[in-house]
């Protein structure tokens, strides 16, 4: 029984392997990052040194908002938490209104170009491979939620674009959890800014107040996963977790794909900016 089952092991990878020469040979296709030759079979179209270089976010980071942390600050404060967010007792207007926030992995090179894929060409496949890290993370972390809901686009953004990318991971990634997926929960009340270049402050007030629950949407006391494709600087995550609580939500999680690991609010000189890169 065991001899058979090796032998079906050898089987399988043997006929993998001949799909993907057989597929490199006549449906020749290149990485959409570095132009590659693909030599496997898959939707995704990226190659598996691409996808190897993406930062992950294993190393200490922030309990709130998931923030690489550098070790000097760990050893210095005793605490693990980013400078923004050792701060926001002190400064009531930055407090994030979500629990936690944890991320796949760093926003930089390769990542930059795969969200851009999945935000401007509908890749949904490469939607359902981010599930599947967003998926690990869920488990990794120990988080614990009722319901998935993404990060809504404005009505306006979603009818030009046909889609909304953050439901291309929040979906895939609710039938692997096996959540209930509600994307017409929160919906965006205000378009975003036409400012391609927004300061910190900035950022924060085109989100505030730009979000709300769908009239008739139940939410009461359950915990919400808000799933979208990058974390900056939280604000976002934070107006919809606001919405959501004033709802009557009992918890609200923030998981995104990719996370700005440079704090906005530290010069570049800063042992934590250092570290966070």
């Amino acid at each position: 029984m065991g001899e058979r089952s090796i032998s079906r092991g050898h089987s399988g990878r043997w006929l993998a392997e001949a799909r993907d020469a057989l597929v490199s040979v006549f449906f020749p296709a290149g990485c959409r990052i570095c132009e590659r030759l693909l030599t496997r079979a898959s939707r995704v179209p990226i190659c598996d040194e691409c996808l190897a270089s993406f930062v992950l976010l294993t190393e200490e980071v922030c309990e709130i908002c998931g923030r690489p942390i550098h070790s000097t600050t760990l050893h210095h404060t005793g605490q693990n938490r980013c400078q923004v967010c050792r701060e926001k007792p002190a400064n009531p207007e930055r407090i994030y209104a979500f629990d936690r926030a944890r991320s796949f992995a760093a926003y930089d090179g390769p990542l930059v170009r795969a969200i851009l894929l999945l935000k401007f060409e509908r890749m949904e496949p490469l939607g359902a491979w981010f599930a599947e890290r967003l998926a690990e993370v869920v488990h990794t972390h120990g988080l614990q939620a009722d319901v998935v809901v993404p990060v809504p686009l404005h009505r306006d953004r979603e009818r030009e674009r046909g889609y909304n990318q953050a439901d291309l991971i929040a979906r895939p990634l609710a039938r692997r959890l096996k959540l209930p997926h509600r994307a017409v929960l929160l919906v965006r009340t205000r378009p975003r800014s036409d400012k391609h270049v927004l300061s910190l402050e900035e950022r924060w007030e085109s989100v505030r107040g730009a979000f709300a629950t769908r009239p008739g949407s139940q939410v009461d006391n359950l915990r919400v996963l808000l799933v979208d494709d990058v974390m900056t600087t939280g604000a976002t995550l934070d107006a919809c977790a606001r919405a959501l609580r004033d709802a009557g939500a009992k918890s609200v999680l923030g998981l995104t794909v990719a996370r700005a690991v440079r704090n906005p609010i530290i010069g570049p000189s800063s042992p934590e900016s250092e570290g966070a890169r």
